[in-house]
């Protein structure tokens, strides 16, 4: 493309044959995700934990990803286990060093917690001390130890870009929320913490805060037909968020002409938490 004379570089020519690695894949944020950046040019890692009826949901991916001549390799693991994780980026390593590539984009989108209340009828009834370790280990601190590995490894060099999927629950209140909504405060903090570490190396990080969206995680919580509702009532937009509305803004906000962008928690959500 010319302007006056200039050549001046296509928008999707930035991302054409670099990788993009995807936690949580196979539905939702990380589905929508893994499609748009293959669809601006990326090859994509894919990781998610599916048993065998959501597998064909993996497979339709890959090739929606493949159809646009792209690369899909995905893997089927516990992206909260050290040696499944560790084994699952030996592998993309040696994939990058055949093509003397790098990764550009990490997401992390893993939605996996316990819905119970801190303070329930009873003990039964009642969030226990493993839950909440859980829950925080894998919707927050999985990422940093993905992305301590993917800089100690060579993985992640100058201008590549971390995305960690955040919501309003990480400074707001719904019943049986609260080790969730725990944990994405806990996340926010830890892209801060990153930005501040990576910036000397050339690496942004910063957090997607999506609004009430329609997916297999949300739909775990209990409540959430109201929750939905309630989004749609005060989304100055009038509807919910989709995921293809926050895929397409990290594909925009994975360019190299963000690279001054890094420590911010980015509403992608039509609105929707300003008004309260």
């Amino acid at each position: 493309m010319k302007i006056r004379g200039l050549e001046v570089e296509r928008l999707t020519d930035a991302y054409e044959g670099q990788w993009a690695l995807i936690l949580g894949a196979s539905s939702g944020f990380g589905e929508a995700i893994s499609i748009e950046l293959a669809r601006w040019g990326m090859n994509i890692f894919g990781v998610h934990l599916d048993r065998r009826a959501t597998l064909p949901n993996v497979e339709r991916i890959m090739e929606v990803i493949k159809s646009m001549g792209k690369q899909a390799v995905f893997f089927n693991i516990n992206a909260a286990d050290a040696d499944k994780r560790r084994g699952a980026l030996d592998e993309m390593e040696e994939i990058l060093k055949r093509e003397d590539s790098s990764i550009r984009v990490f997401v992390h989108s893993l939605a996996f917690a316990s819905l119970k209340p801190f303070v329930g009828e009873g003990a039964q009834e009642s969030i226990t001390e493993i839950q909440m370790t859980m829950t925080m280990d894998v919707m927050a601190h999985t990422l940093v130890y993905w992305v301590q590995e993917l800089v100690w490894r060579g993985m992640m060099g100058r201008d590549g870009r971390i995305f960690a999927l955040t919501s309003s629950g990480s400074h707001r209140v719904w019943p049986s929320y609260g080790a969730t909504s725990g944990a994405k405060a806990a996340l926010e903090s830890h892209i801060r913490q990153l930005a501040l570490e990576l910036a000397p190396l050339g690496i942004t990080a910063n957090a997607i805060k999506a609004g009430v969206t329609d997916t297999p995680a949300l739909r775990k919580i209990p409540g959430h037909g109201r929750l939905m509702e309630r989004a749609v009532e005060k989304n100055p937009m009038g509807r919910l968020t989709r995921p293809e509305d926050v895929a397409k803004a990290i594909a925009v906000l994975s360019h190299p002409n963000t690279y001054w962008m890094t420590g911010n928690v980015i509403a992608v959500d039509g609105g929707e938490d300003i008004t309260g």
